[in-house]
C-alpha cells in the first residue's frame, strides 16, 4: 500500500457574498426592530392597521430569507414560480378562511 498525500487547495474568501449576507441580515434586523417599535407604540385601537403592517413586514422578511439564505433569488423563473405560486395560493386560502370564519361567527352569534 502506497501512502498518498492529498493536496488541499485553499480558495480566497468571496467577500462579495459575505457582504451580501451581512447586508441582508442587517435588513432583517432593521425590519424586526421596526416591528417591535410598532408593537409597543401603536395603540390597540388600530388593531387592523397593526396586523396589516405585521403581515406586510413578515412577507418582506420572508422574501429576503428565501431569496438570499435559501438561494432562490438566483434561480431561473420557472423554479421560482413552482415554489412561489403554491405559497401564494396557501396565503390566499388563509386570508379567505379568516374572513369567512369571522362572517360565520358573526352570523351564528
Amino acid at each position: 500500500m502506497e501512502h498518498q498525500d492529498a493536496e488541499i487547495e485553499i480558495k480566497p474568501v468571496n467577500k462579495e457574498k459575505i457582504n451580501l449576507f451581512l447586508k441582508v441580515t442587517l435588513y432583517l434586523f432593521i425590519i424586526t426592530v421596526f416591528e417591535f417599535a410598532i408593537a409597543f407604540t401603536v395603540p390597540h385601537e388600530y388593531k387592523y392597521v397593526r396586523i396589516l403592517v405585521f403581515v406586510a413586514l413578515t412577507i418582506v422578511k420572508a422574501y429576503y430569507i428565501i431569496s438570499e439564505f435559501m438561494h432562490l433569488g438566483h434561480e431561473k423563473g420557472a423554479l421560482k414560480m413552482s415554489i412561489l405560486l403554491p405559497m401564494l395560493f396557501v396565503a390566499f386560502l388563509l386570508f379567505i378562511l379568516l374572513f369567512q370564519a369571522e362572517a360565520i361567527f358573526q352570523a351564528v352569534y
